[in-house]
């Protein structure tokens, strides 16, 4: 426990340490530009100046530090207009694009929304006119930066939590594995010990029909053991009849269910051949009519039905229960989710596991209607 907190707040530590560090390079990047926006508008500032100075400049006066302000502006765009907002000249646009009339006029619009204009002061004319700008490529550029810094941290946070996460899947799966197969080896020994018993109540002369149903329960027992044991493994495959095996786990649990249960088995075709391994297919089949049950509350209808396409076979498993919310459709499939008051929701989860990556079928919620009922549908291929 104590090691859980200490995990738990080394993360916040992480989180908030690594939220700091981003608002500090935010805010430098929003002072400096800021004090790059300063810049460029003394530079704009200046320029006005020279054009006031150019204008009152004697014949005789050396005006080239005035042509060297105006001329060395080649990066930031500029409109000058006069008093009547009439373009008057402009710089560092697009030379092909400003022969058209609304081109002049959507850059200005924009100059005026991102800048105040600059007064051009011409005393001796007593007239004004105004530079328009707008930021320049390298500021605009700057103005993104944030966002582009933001999203490069999310996307290597998001690579980080992918692999933190896979590493805990991974981890989760080889203690699952590990729990099973050391479930199927302590089953192992009490089986050994019930099968002898079984012989000698049978020299015991006990009632045949009583040492039947031990025996069917002890290899039962024996079946549950080979089935925890293939956890983990690859499960060899085997030409099998489909519609024989589901129906043999499908009567396993309708001997043993509550006669308020009623069981239907449809079948278009009593021979049917996929590539399955027999005890883990079976498996799923018993869990999903066992949630079914548990779906009715131990009353209703369970229906199976099987059909057959030129490539797939089908099984449809029916219930009359309570319905699964269309949100849930999904979740249901997650390992440690369950509606139960008691169990560890890894039912549905190992039948998925089964079904799709052991046997490449596909398993899912076909329908279901709240109070009204659920069908699985499982998809296999030929």
């Amino acid at each position: 426990m104590a090691s859980y907190k200490n995990t738990q707040i080394i993360r916040w530590l992480v989180l908030v340490a690594s939220f700091i560090i981003v608002a500090l390079i935010l805010w430098n990047t929003y002072d400096f530009f800021m004090k790059f926006k300063t810049e460029e508008r003394a530079k704009m500032e200046v320029l006005a100046k020279a054009y006031e100075r150019l204008s009152s400049a004697d014949l005789n006066a050396d005006i080239s530090l005035e042509y060297k302000i105006i001329g060395n502006n080649h990066n930031i765009p500029m409109i000058v207009t006069n008093e009547k907002d009439s373009i008057t000249d402009w710089s560092n646009l697009d030379s092909l694009k400003v022969k058209k009339t609304t081109y002049l006029k959507e850059q200005l619009a924009i100059m005026k929304s991102q800048n105040s204009p600059i007064t051009i002061s011409y005393k001796n004319a007593n007239i004004n006119q105004f530079i328009h700008y707008r930021d320049s490529d390298l500021l605009t550029k700057l103005k993104y930066y944030p966002i582009a810094l933001v999203l490069i941290l999310v996307l290597f946070a998001s690579v980080i939590y992918l692999f933190f996460k896979s590493n805990k899947i991974a981890d989760q799966n080889k203690l699952w594995t590990g729990m099973a197969k050391e479930t199927a080896h302590q089953i192992g020994t009490p089986l050994s010990s019930l099968l002898g018993w079984v012989e000698i109540l049978r020299l015991e002369n006990i009632d045949k029909t009583t040492v039947e149903e031990i025996e069917k329960d002890v290899e039962r027992l024996n079946i549950i053991a080979e089935r925890f044991s293939k956890i983990g493994s690859v499960p060899v495959l085997k030409q099998e009849n489909i519609v024989e095996a589901t129906e043999i786990a499908f009567n396993y649990l309708k001997s043993r269910s509550s006669k308020q249960v009623f069981f239907n088995f449809n079948t278009s075709n009593t021979l049917i051949y996929c590539n399955i391994n027999l005890q883990l297919f079976s498996w799923v089949i018993e869990n999903l009519v066992k949630n079914a049950i548990d779906a009715m509350e131990g009353k209703g209808n369970i229906e199976l039905t099987i059909s057959e396409t030129t490539n797939h076979v089908k099984i449809n498993i029916s219930d009359t229960g309570k319905g699964i919310p269309k949100n849930l459709h999904q979740k249901i499939f997650s390992p440690g989710h369950t509606t139960k008051k008691r169990g560890w929701g890894l039912g549905l989860s190992l039948a998925k596991r089964i079904i799709e990556d052991y046997h490449n079928g596909k398993i899912f919620v076909s329908k279901s209607e709240i109070e009204i009922g659920t069908t699985f549908t499982i998809s296999l291929k030929k």
